[in-house]
């Protein structure tokens, strides 16, 4: 059964490259996998909501050799130091929660990989459905896929490829035919699969989805999520959004406070064209041409900011698994701190403090002393959000900044998705291909 892709959430990269250049893609030419069929072409899919996960869009092309998917996927990892950071730890011990469209638990990329996850939606389609986990699957395999074969030579290898994951089904993909009634009927699907993550134990939670519409207003219980997630110690990751190209509105939930909002360059770290450029960004991490699994055992090249974000996750479950005993306050601060190819100033809208580098920030956490967890800030007041709760500590300061937000403050619910939806397509602008037939579905 042929699968579709599904669009990574509101992501956004860090420089913005010629767009000729950066978006053309040249077909895969290479000999043909026998480990599985040849794939029609796929359409791209959105995910579902208000929370748009941004877009991969899957065309037919030549396949190509299974050795090609990890030579296809180095620069990424070399990109943010992975190799490096391996010499001390691959992230084991560490559970990484990907709340997104469910995470397929039988792709050999993930096998002993995943956690018993929850479905807060309850509704739409299944395993084994085309319009099921395209996005959390592939967004699961960046942050802590193994590869599979023999010496695990093949596949998608994740930053943290020794780390969990904890599926949270909180979005639909877009073709679900039943993703207009969870628009309806599930809008907390997000806030409460923040709180159950926290509750089950995730160290990081990864949210590469996000509303960059217009009318994107913070949403008073998913930011009370957050800082309930952040007070119990987990990490909070989100995609910048991919609103480059459209004015750079602010999306959510990269804006709430204590979040880490990564923004998507491309191989020659450049901003990406699409990468919102807002105040909120923090980091900056691979965001095109990007090699993804499916759950319909292909590989496929994309982009998004939703990628960066789960780099960024990665990286944050090594650095948690040689210092476990780190606040989110002070993940954040090493991360920035020793982050790599930062903008002149130190800091810009487009790239955030740089690219995250996982091995500088161990080496750099080494000389911290563990703080006790802080109360998580308050609840954003008026037309200001801030960088998030900080534990008042010696952290580094980079971080301390304010900006003002467009308009009042409001609910954003999944049921006024119609107008992000409906726009929904027009964020994918990037031809990708199918590198691959991986080992056939079981």
């Amino acid at each position: 059964m042929t699968r579709r892709a599904s669009p990574n959430a509101s992501n956004a990269t860090c420089a913005r490259p010629p767009t000729s250049e950066s978006r053309s893609t040249d077909p895969v030419t290479a000999e043909a996998n026998a480990a599985g069929p040849a794939t029609a072409a796929r359409r791209a899919v959105p995910a579902l909501a208000t929370l748009l996960a941004a877009g991969l869009l899957l065309p037919t092309a030549g396949p190509a050799r299974a050795d090609a998917i990890r030579d296809q996927q180095q620069w990424a990892l070399d990109a943010v130091n992975a190799p490096a950071a391996w010499e001390t730890t691959r992230g084991g011990g560490v559970t990484v929660a990907v709340l997104d469209t469910g995470v397929d638990p039988t792709h050999p990329d993930l096998a002993g990989a995943i956690r018993q996850g929850r479905d807060m939606v309850g509704m739409g389609a299944g395993p084994g459905d085309e319009e099921w986990a395209s996005h959390g699957t592939a967004m699961a395999g960046i942050i802590a896929g193994r590869g599979h074969g023999a010496g695990r030579g093949s596949g998608v290898m994740g930053v943290a490829p020794e780390a969990e994951i904890l599926p949270v089904r909180v979005l639909l993909e877009d073709d679900d035919p039943e993703r207009d009634t969870a628009r309806e009927t599930r809008s907390g699907a997000l806030a409460e699969g923040i709180r159950w993550a926290t509750d089950q134990g995730a160290d990081v939670i990864n949210l590469s989805l996000g509303d960059d519409s217009e009318s994107a207003h913070p949403d008073p219980d998913e930011d009370a999520a957050v800082r309930y997630a952040l007070s119990h110690g987990a990490v909070v990751v989100a995609s910048a959004g991919n609103g480059g190209e459209n004015g750079d509105p602010v999306s959510y939930p990269a804006g709430y406070p204590g979040v880490i909002a990564v923004a998507a360059v491309d191989r020659g770290g450049s901003p990406a064209e699409f990468s919102t450029e807002r105040w909120y960004a923090t980091l900056c991490a691979p965001g095109k041409d990007v090699i993804v699994a499916d759950p319909d055992r292909d590989y496929y090249t994309g982009w998004g900011t939703s990628a960066a974000a789960a780099f960024v996750s990665g990286s944050v479950a090594l650095l948690l698994a040689a210092h476990p005993d780190l606040t989110p306050a002070q993940v954040r601060d090493v991360l920035v701190e020793t982050a790599a190819h930062p903008p002149p100033g130190g800091r810009d809208d487009a790239l955030g403090s740089g690219m995250v580098d996982p091995a500088a920030a161990i080496a750099a956490a080494a000389g911290l002393t563990a703080r006790p967890l802080a109360p998580a800030a308050g609840p954003y007041e008026g037309e200001f959000f801030g960088p998030g709760p900080s534990d008042g500590g010696d952290g580094a300061g980079r971080s301390a900044w304010l900006a003002p937000l467009s308009g009042a403050a409001g609910v954003v619910l999944l049921a006024a998705a119609a107008a992000l939806m409906g726009g929904g397509t027009a964020r994918i602008r990037e031809r990708v291909r199918r590198l691959t037939a991986g080992p056939g579905r079981p």
